[in-house]
């Protein structure tokens, strides 16, 4: 009856699907393909459900070299990405036309070359024959065209300059000058081997990432999304605020299996923000919770964003080290988010939604419980030290047994066709982005143009690993402007990150830097995606939700800083008292922080109150371990004094923003 009533409350809060798909269309690049029909249509689902299939089998069964591999799996995707996606907004969203299916064949012609003749090139040590240069460049046409289209204007244009200074560095100015490189040498070194176009950023895209795509996709097909929401507001949904706590709950659930936190915005928030504005909540507000709750989502083990894996081959550690790594700050990024909600909803006095209209968490987990399996096996299977490509393997079979064990969560075989092509179409544009960033990384392993441009950032900081540590932020937030974050964490890696490692920075410290602030990035105005997909779904202000957002999230722009120099908070060199200290400071010092921009904590708070508990807060967040036992003490006799103090005169109380 419950679980009839939940039905009945998110069917009449939500939106319907066509406004879902028109607000993520306006801010996401990657949502705007064709809607296929008829022979185009079984086409391109036929395509994409092969193209899905071979990397489960590469992946669980037998597999390939990694360059044929990566060559293969670019086939697939840039033909997709021509027939799919127009060359214009403006262009046929309902059939292909004829030239987009000839720049399909001629892009899978080009690509799938490496592929056939691998072993042929591999044996004369990649020197390129005549003919191959002309198919070089048109590799190199057809990829940046085919990227333009599924990831935006930005790293295309990056690209082409990273690409323009290979062959005019001659006249480039200063330390920058290089003595520029032939075109046969700039085709040999991006097309003919494993340094450009199939790149590392290309090979984790061809393993780990679009096997764990495919996991979300049958994850969700199979009734995960509706559980994860389910639960979430049978969780939350009745305390104060509830909604609100929903989303936050919800959306981190969510992103464990969703990598975009646009698309997680519009999963989510499509009933989350209308319940929030329900119970009281204002729309920018509404909004701006979604959109912090939905970024975090990439943040939160044990399915990270495509960049962890990425990062893990750069680094050549475990994937299991880099989540391990990034529990606890994941948990104190969520905390931050829940505590500001909590307050929020306790100072305007909101309530929850009534607990007849929600579900009982314990005929939720009865009716949709063992949808959470899959998710376990991969846990399991990683601490079993089981590879992610082969983790990721074992938990898509587990969802097709799983699955079944529930009549309206079994998957017939059309639902297994549709899982495999809407995995598949997810992974185009991270695919298309990391063949793109192939040309930056492979610029600066021709040009060591990485290494020049760390050294300046060091010499620009006078040595200052604060000042280097600032930079490196805003140019994480400034690319993440243009840039999917798996890119923008690709070329700030290869970047900024040398810079901070030559700072004496840990390695996973400085590359986890820079990969929550490119994540952040979909938070942080002027273009902050995430939010602008939030007010879109609030009817509020884009601007004000970008704001507001920002406000939210604040305590979780300093995390980066704290782990930066405290790397225990990572997990590294613990020591256990020390590392408990450090935690319980770092909670206090996000709900104390969260008090402080809201203007009550216990009650509300007069203005000098108000600065001194958030000055409290501040040093809670240092990592240095006197600071933060100070810290503590100051926020407990703050809390207490609150406690039991009247509230402030109205006139005293600090406007409520």
């Amino acid at each position: 009856m419950n679980g009839q009533r939940n039905e009945s409350l998110i069917e009449n809060i939500s939106m319907n699907e066509a406004e879902v798909s028109s607000l993520v269309e306006k801010y996401d690049q990657e949502s705007r393909y064709r809607r296929l029909s008829g022979w185009q249509g079984k086409f391109v689902t036929f395509w994409l459900a092969a193209m899905s299939l071979f990397h489960l089998y590469t992946a669980g069964i037998t597999a390939m070299p990694i360059t044929i591999q990566r060559a293969i799996h670019l086939t697939f995707a840039i033909v997709a990405v021509y027939v799919l996606y127009p060359a214009t907004r403006r262009g046929d969203k309902l059939r292909a036309p004829w030239y987009d299916w000839l720049l399909a064949a001629a892009a899978g012609g080009v690509v799938g070359y490496i592929a056939v003749f691998f072993n042929e090139i591999a044996r004369r040590g990649a020197e390129p024959l005549g003919y191959e240069i002309v198919l070089g460049v048109a590799a190199i046409l057809l990829v940046i065209e085919a990227g333009r289209r599924v990831v935006g204007l930005v790293l295309p244009c990056l690209s082409v300059l990273f690409l323009l200074y290979c062959y005019f560095g001659y006249y480039a100015p200063g330390m920058f000058q290089i003595r520029g490189y032939s075109l046969s040498r700039i085709i040999q070194h991006m097309y003919l081997t494993s340094e450009g176009i199939f790149g590392l950023a290309l090979g984790v895209s061809s393993t780990f990432v679009i096997v764990f795509i495919i996991f979300g996709a049958y994850l969700a097909k199979s009734g995960g999304a509706k559980f994860f929401n389910e639960l979430a507001l049978a969780l939350a949904g009745g305390s104060p605020g509830g909604p609100a706590k929903v989303a936050v709950v919800a959306s981190g659930l969510l992103g464990t299996i969703n990598g975009s936190s646009v698309a997680n915005v519009a999963t989510t928030g499509t009933f989350t923000i209308p319940l929030m504005k329900k119970v009281g909540y204002a729309p920018h507000y509404a909004g701006a919770v979604e959109a912090c709750a939905s970024t975090g989502g990439q943040l939160m083990p044990p399915i990270m964003g495509a960049g962890a894996f990425i990062m893990s081959e750069f680094l050549n550690i475990p994937y299991l080290s880099i989540a391990a790594a990034a529990v606890i700050p994941a948990l104190i990024y969520y905390t931050a988010i829940f505590s500001n909600v909590h307050i929020r909803a306790r100072r305007d006095h909101l309530e929850g939604i009534r607990k007849e209209e929600l579900p009982v968490v314990r005929e939720v987990m009865k009716r949709d419980g063992h949808l959470l399996i899959p998710v376990l096996v991969i846990v399991v299977a990683l601490l079993m030290k089981y590879t992610p490509l082969k983790a990721g393997f074992i938990g898509v079979v587990s969802v097709m047994v799983v699955s079944s064990f529930r009549k309206h969560t079994r998957m017939s075989l059309r639902d297994n066709v549709e899982a495999l092509a809407e995995g598949a179409r997810g992974a185009l544009g991270v695919a298309l982005a990391c063949a793109l960033v192939g040309f930056i990384v492979g610029t600066s392993s021709l040009t060591s143009l990485g290494l020049t441009i760390s050294n300046n950032i060091i010499e620009i900081s006078g040595g200052s690993l604060f000042l280097t540590l600032v930079m490196a932020m805003f140019a994480c937030l400034v690319l993440g402007m243009g840039l999917p974050t798996t890119a923008n964490y690709i070329v700030c890696s290869t970047i900024i990150a040398p810079a901070l490692a030559g700072m004496g920075v840990m390695p996973l410290a400085a590359h986890l830097f820079v990969f929550y602030f490119g994540i952040m990035a979909d938070l942080t105005p002027p273009v902050c995606l995430a939010a602008f997909t939030g007010a879109g779904i609030a009817g509020a202000s884009p601007a004000k939700t970008g704001v507001t957002a920002t406000k939210i999230a604040l305590a979780s722009y300093l995390l980066p800083y704290c782990f930066v120099y405290n790397p225990m908070l990572l997990l590294q060199n613990v020591q256990p008292v020390e590392l408990a200290v450090l935690v319980l400071s770092a909670v206090l010092g996000v709900v104390a922080l969260a008090g402080a921009l809201e203007g009550w904590f216990c009650r509300d708070l007069r203005s000098y109150e108000r600065v001194l508990f958030g000055l409290c807060a501040l040093a809670a967040i240092h990592p240095n371990m006197a600071i933060s036992c100070a810290a503590i003490v100051g926020i407990v006799a703050a809390v207490l004094y609150f406690k039991k103090t009247d509230c402030a005169p109205a006139a005293e109380v600090c406007a409520r923003v």
